[in-house]
């Protein structure tokens, strides 16, 4: 199955978006520190990438607060355990990574959670970056720490607000 590939410029840097015919399979910010995923059979072109594109600006523009895409990660049980979990914390909240490994069954697995967030390959989508530490602090995050804040207050400014009601 061959991938397809393409970039989207964003507020916070240009994406690089893979996918075939079974779906996204990656997200990745620009990081001049790492070399692309890009392998020589991949076929550059938004083939699989409009409703990715499409809903990722939909997002950036504060319009969309739950994607809805055919998503193709690839990892074991454990880590797909973890991944499934994440599109669960609602959007502009925030959880701990303990309380990740506890939703996901698992209260003693904080560190493997963290381990298997790091490795999510769909970032934004599969949103890693609602993950926080115990403390309240921010911690690591494949696009660095200032794109994470930058998505929780994006996100914190645009969530949906309950109705004003008079009791």
């Amino acid at each position: 199955m061959t991938i397809h590939y393409d970039y989207l410029d964003t507020p916070i840097g240009r994406l690089l978006l893979a996918a075939d015919d079974a779906g996204l399979r990656y997200v990745e910010f620009e990081r001049t520190d790492q070399g692309e995923r890009i392998s020589p059979s991949w076929r550059r072109g938004r083939r699989h990438l409009d409703a990715a594109v499409g809903q990722l600006e939909a997002y950036f523009a504060g319009e969309l607060h739950a994607f809805d895409l055919p998503l193709a990660a690839e990892g074991t049980d454990f880590r797909k355990s973890v991944w499934d979990a994440l599109v669960r914390i609602p959007y502009g909240e925030t959880i701990s990574y303990g309380e990740l490994a506890r939703r996901i069954g698992d209260p003693s697995a904080s560190r493997a959670v963290g381990a298997a967030n790091g490795a999510n390959p769909l970032p934004i989508i599969v949103p890693c970056h609602r993950v926080i530490g115990a403390n309240g602090k921010l911690t690591g995050f494949g696009g660095g720490l200032p794109v994470k804040q930058w998505l929780l207050e994006h996100e914190r400014r645009h969530a949906p607000r309950a109705p004003f009601a008079l009791s």
